[in-house]
């Protein structure tokens, strides 16, 4: 047995009956067996499972790390650190930093910060940006992104209106790596934050149509039909969306979407009182919505969860709404609040381990563990029973802005390890 050789033992897993145990030797997954309590204790470390939930550790395809250049909001040190107490091994990062991530140079810091702060990981995957300086006039030059180690491209936070440019871009990436696309139409209330209904009526607010979402969708399907050329659809939060993305996976179109916990859990109804934590891009809808995306997940119609995690500092959520920037801090709080849906029997455990680990590293061809010999030993441990409320201190994020702020939450992920290295244990001295 190497020095690296650990095992956690009897432990449940999502959608198998039984205890079990799995032995971890050189970072790889050597074998997961039925729990046997008469067999010899094994060399290494030995990790009790007792009444935790073993996952495979998640994927998170939608972060904003905020480095370079908006490091009092996140850096990748702090942001890698909430990914590792949310349970997640591999993050991928969006382009909006400043200076933008549209050069090989950049990119290269991105990934040497990540190394420098977490050698064993959560994994940090940088997405290039998909036009010169998110302008949405030139296209950026992905190939070279691509070389410094951009697994995706995306112009997140700064749709691109200009369809022929947009058109241009997906085929250039066709033969590199995937296009993840911002769906808002960038005429129709950009960024506003509320919902436009009745809520916002209520609260005198200028709201965003869920129609601003869907003209998106729409085009990029269309697009992605014609072209014969993949597209993933991020942070989807509305009905109407949801039923273009069923219609055109029928007709057997390439596109993947993704939506975000807040939108499962959370309606427009939380900007009661112009609570500038809740106010996001694209914004919290109806209850109708809210359930057609539990549904479409469920089905599949929707592929994948991600946290659209959007770190801020205090000074920037405490101010009137219309200035308040728009974003919710979420990778520390992700699984824990999905839990809820769990126990109210709206989701399986089984839809979390697929839509927030397996589905995600195969759309973007990222590491990933399914128990099976050899592969990565990347996983979680939870706690399906531990309660705890959410306050700034039990957030790894420099990003405190989160609407869950004060409320209590059941469930925790106690453990996470990457490659077999254990980077969070909430049982550790000092975690």
């Amino acid at each position: 047995m190497t020095a690296d050789t650990l095992t956690v033992a009897n432990v449940r897993i999502p959608g198998r009956d039984g205890a079990w145990d799995l032995f971890v030797a050189g970072g790889k997954v050597r074998e997961l067996a039925l729990h046997d309590p008469n067999a010899p204790r094994p060399e290494g470390r030995v990790i009790d499972g007792t009444g935790l939930l073993l996952m495979p550790a998640l994927t998170d395809a939608h972060t904003h790390m905020r480095e370079p250049g908006q490091e009092w909001k996140e850096d990748i040190a702090s942001g890698l650190a909430a990914a590792a107490a949310g349970g997640f091994s591999n993050i991928l990062c969006m382009a909006n930093t400043d200076p933008v991530n549209d050069n090989g140079a950049i990119t290269r810091f991105m990934l040497r910060r990540a190394r420098d702060a977490w050698p064993n990981g959560p994994r940090l995957f940088p997405i290039g940006a998909l036009t010169v300086g998110l302008r949405g006039r030139e296209l950026a030059p992905m190939a070279e992104l691509a070389e410094a180690g951009c697994v995706a491209f995306s112009n997140d936070g700064e749709p691109v209106a200009d369809t022929e440019i947009f058109r241009r871009a997906m085929e250039y990436a066709a033969d590199i790596a995937p296009v993840i696309d911002h769906c808002e139409d960038p005429f129709m209330a950009k960024g506003s934050g509320a919902n436009e209904g009745a809520m916002s009526a209520r609260l005198g607010l200028r709201g965003q149509p869920d129609a601003a979402e869907a003209i998106q969708v729409a085009r990029d399907i269309l697009l992605a039909e014609y072209l014969h050329v993949p597209i993933h659809l991020a942070h989807v939060s509305c009905r109407r969306s949801v039923e273009l993305i069923a219609a055109a996976k029928k007709r057997g179109a390439p596109v993947t979407a993704e939506t975000c916990p807040h939108y499962l859990l959370m309606t427009d109804a939380a900007l009661l009182g112009y609570d500038t934590m809740a106010k996001v891009n694209p914004p919290l809808r109806s209850d109708d919505d809210r359930l057609a995306l539990i549904e479409a997940l469920r089905e599949g119609v929707i592929d994948i969860l991600a946290t659209d995690h959007a770190p801020h500092a205090a000074h920037e959520k405490e101010t009137p709404f219309e200035d308040a920037k728009n974003g919710i801090s979420g990778l520390d709080t992700a699984l824990a609040a999905l839990w809820e849906l769990v126990r109210q029997g709206r989701l399986a455990a089984t839809d979390i381990v697929t839509r927030f680990a397996w589905r995600p590293a195969e759309i973007f061809k990222l590491p990933v563990n399914r128990f099976a010999p050899g592969d990565p030993a990347d996983f979680l441990l939870f706690d399906p029973e531990d309660s705890w409320v959410v306050t700034p201190e039990s957030l790894r994020s420099k990003g405190k802005n989160t609407p869950l702020l004060g409320q209590p939450l059941t469930g925790r992920v106690v453990l996470t390890a990457v490659d077999g290295v254990v980077v969070h244990d909430l049982k550790a001295p000092g975690a």
